[in-house]
């Protein structure tokens, strides 16, 4: 019982000390981006993703690379969750870069993901993860802090205040104002989640390339807008939400193109 309880803590003390710039989103905004996903699959990848997910659904599966951080057979996929950068970015240059990254980090990964996933013969217990990462890394570089500034591991390290509450600027795009709109995933997905046919065609036909670079460019927004100590509140939620609801959107959207992609 005693050497349980030890483990326990050690694990549990590890969870703590995992970096925070591998959360994105948080548990709300995952799901919610998974949702909106889940209304525009096709048929066909609807199958296909029922198959291998089983009765998980895509919105419960979007947090499942945040909640096995718990176990340390699974650390190696902690810098596949976001592509910092070391300074600003114009399109071309970031297209140069990718083109160049041999890194593991969210683009690199996920291009592996996508081609692994379609190989023939592969495992059930393969192609289960290589979905959930899929799923969440789609997600996870939609939130302009995973295309940041490596100097402050992705905002992690910019203090500021959110109302009273000592936090960072990573956090408060992660969950801070989703939170604050006290909605639950399903009620905030039937708030934001409405496109046009064309909307949804234009926005799956931007390679992943383009989602990073409008990523980033929000981030240098962003960054651009605080200082450290600064007190996010009323102001930074007004001025912010429809900013952080649009990504989610297109998260969700370019999610379902790529998963319709993928099982065609």
């Amino acid at each position: 019982m005693k050497l349980n309880f030890f483990k326990k803590l050690i694990l549990g003390a590890a969870i703590v000390y995992l970096p925070a710039q591998s959360m994105a989103w948080g548990t709300q905004g995952h799901r919610i981006c998974g949702q909106i996903a889940d209304s525009y699959l096709s048929p066909k990848a609807r199958k296909a993703v029922q198959a291998i997910l089983g009765n998980e659904s895509v919105a419960m599966a979007s947090n499942w690379a945040d909640f096995i951080k718990s176990d340390p057979q699974y650390n190696y996929l902690y810098t596949w969750h976001f592509l910092d950068f070391d300074k600003p970015m114009n399109y071309p240059e970031l297209q140069q870069f990718l083109k160049e990254d041999t890194g593991v980090d969210a683009y690199t990964k996920l291009q592996y993901l996508i081609a692994d996933i379609k190989k023939p013969g592969i495992s059930k217990e393969n192609k289960l993860l290589d979905l959930r990462m899929i799923i969440h890394i789609v997600e996870d570089i939609h939130q302009p802090m995973h295309t940041a500034h490596t100097s402050d591991k992705g905002g992690n390290d910019l203090k500021v205040n959110w109302f009273s509450e000592p936090s960072n600027l990573h956090s408060v795009w992660d969950s801070k104002l989703i939170d604050f709109q006290q909605l639950s995933y399903t009620e905030y997905t039937n708030w934001i989640n409405h496109t046009t046919a064309a909307e949804r065609a234009e926005w799956q036909k931007e390679p992943i390339s383009k989602w990073l670079y409008d990523s980033h460019v929000l981030a240098e927004k962003i960054y651009a807008d605080v200082h450290p100590g600064d007190t996010l509140n009323y102001k930074y939620n007004f001025k912010y939400i429809d900013i952080l609801n649009k990504q989610m959107l297109k998260a969700g959207v370019h999610l379902a193109g790529l998963l319709n992609q993928i099982f065609a």
